[in-house]
């Protein structure tokens, strides 16, 4: 599993590196133009390295929950009961469920 995670992430840089470079390439004949050309050669090219960059950041995998960790399964247990009368004079008692959702790590 680590081979394939370490695989996915230099399949990723490399994609994205190939992709920069191929519109690199393309805006520098457009950067090439009479007026104005090579600023907008170099606005085009930065607004599509960030977003290949944006693009690579998403594709890893998320750290919300820590490294490799996700919330499992829903598990609820009894911690007691609650007891009180109900408006026809009865004493009721009802357990007192609480449920949660422990982090498993791998």
């Amino acid at each position: 599993m680590v081979l394939t995670t370490t695989l996915k992430k230099i399949m990723h840089a490399g994609l994205a590196l190939s992709l920069l470079a191929g519109t690199a390439i393309m805006t520098s004949n457009v950067a090439s133009a009479d007026r104005g050309g090579r600023t907008a050669g170099i606005v085009a090219g930065s607004i599509i390295g960030l977003g290949v960059l944006g693009a690579y950041a998403a594709s890893r995998e998320p750290a919300y929950y820590g490294r490799s960790c996700y919330p499992g399964r829903q598990r609820c247990d009894v911690v007691g009961q609650r007891c009180n009368y109900n408006r026809y004079g009865e004493y009721v008692c009802r357990d007192d469920v609480r449920c949660y959702r422990p982090q498993v790590c791998n």
